[in-house]
């Protein structure tokens, strides 16, 4: 049994422990702990101050490569797209300064934009596929082509939305024709609905001869952050079958994607050998460089080339520079003035 000189003697250990500790520090021990934690405190300030002026430097340099890139662009986008008519489709919510930015390197290349059209939730909302089901009845008499019978709704009405940005009147081809106008009303009307399926900016009165797709850019994912929930299988095939279509029924069109992500749309085709021989895609359209090869991407789709710009895996980091032919466009001739002498 434990008796209690026992617990004395334990305590006085202790307390001469810690007198000797105490007399240590103050004493002979205290300048040489002093140097040695200021030492360190001094070595860490250092190393903080040379890693923020490392940052500042490259920080400086990367402002001055962007501002470069971004002087160039009017030299490297001169002419890509003359004469050429583009049309923006936005498969959602972009940023705005996105968006701007791409039409002013359109604008930079010679093409003309014909329309700005947003699809809005409507166009997959799982709680309104009958009704979509329904429109589609009403719009396939006007498409020309039709779509295969089993294409499928989302198919069925990215047919829709194309032809209605690219179909001329036969008789004038600086005009939509009457389908044309018909199936961009029936997309862009809330009637009996909340909101409609597209949102237009503006009057679309010219068709358009391709295609720029923006997709909804996805953020990449920090370490240890939280990542967003996955896009729905039915969101993603609905939005591939609006750029497939784009490509199909128009003279060329591209996707101007953000960053590179898991989720991206472009990682989605990247992933399918049979839609990444048959789609461009353009990642980075949140940077200067990205904004730049969107133009110059699609005149490369247009004269038959297709590829994948940008500096993820897989990816090109600028498409090769192609001269496009001149734009030819005639009206169609009716057969009994077709042998007409003049």
């Amino acid at each position: 049994m434990i008796d209690f000189r026992y617990h004395i003697v334990s305590l006085i250990s202790v307390f001469l422990a810690l007198a000797v500790g105490i007399a240590l520090g103050a004493g002979p021990l205290k300048e040489t702990i002093g140097d040695t934690l200021t030492g360190q405190v001094q070595q860490l300030r250092d190393e903080k101050d040379a890693l923020r002026a490392e940052l500042d430097g490259s920080t400086s340099d990367l402002k001055d490569s962007e501002t470069y890139i971004d002087a160039a662009g009017p030299q490297l986008l001169d002419g890509t797209l003359t004469g050429r008519r583009v049309a923006v489709i936005v498969l959602g919510d972009v940023p705005e300064a996105t968006r701007t930015a791409l039409d002013q390197r359109l604008d930079q290349s010679g093409a003309s934009i014909t329309a700005h059209v947003t699809l809005t939730d409507m166009w997959t909302d799982p709680d309104v596929r009958t009704f979509r089901q329904a429109l589609v009845g009403y719009l396939n008499p006007y498409l020309d082509p039709a779509p295969p019978a089993d294409a499928g709704v989302e198919a069925d009405l990215a047919s829709a939305l194309v032809q209605a940005l690219v179909t001329a009147d036969p008789a004038n081809p600086d005009v939509l024709s009457n389908d044309a106008g018909t199936l961009l009303d029936a997309l862009s009307s809330s009637e009996n609905k909340d909101q409609p399926l597209v949102t237009v900016s503006g009057e679309v009165t010219m068709p358009a001869d391709a295609i720029v797709v923006v997709a909804v850019p996805v953020e990449p994912v920090a370490d240890g952050a939280t990542p967003s929930p996955e896009p729905a299988e039915s969101v993603v095939a609905a939005q591939l079958a609006v750029l497939s279509a784009a490509q199909e029924l128009s003279t060329g069109a591209v996707l101007a994607d953000g960053p590179r992500a898991d989720d991206a749309l472009t990682d989605a085709i990247l992933a399918d050998g049979d839609l990444a021989a048959a789609l461009t895609t353009v990642s980075g359209t949140d940077v200067v460089t990205g904004q730049i090869n969107v133009p110059l991407a699609l005149a490369n789709r247009i004269a038959g080339v297709n590829g994948h710009y940008g500096f993820g895996e897989n990816e090109t980091p600028l498409p090769a520079a192609v001269k496009l032919p001149p734009v030819s466009r005639t009206a169609e001739v009716p057969e009994a003035a077709a042998g007409t002498a003049p």
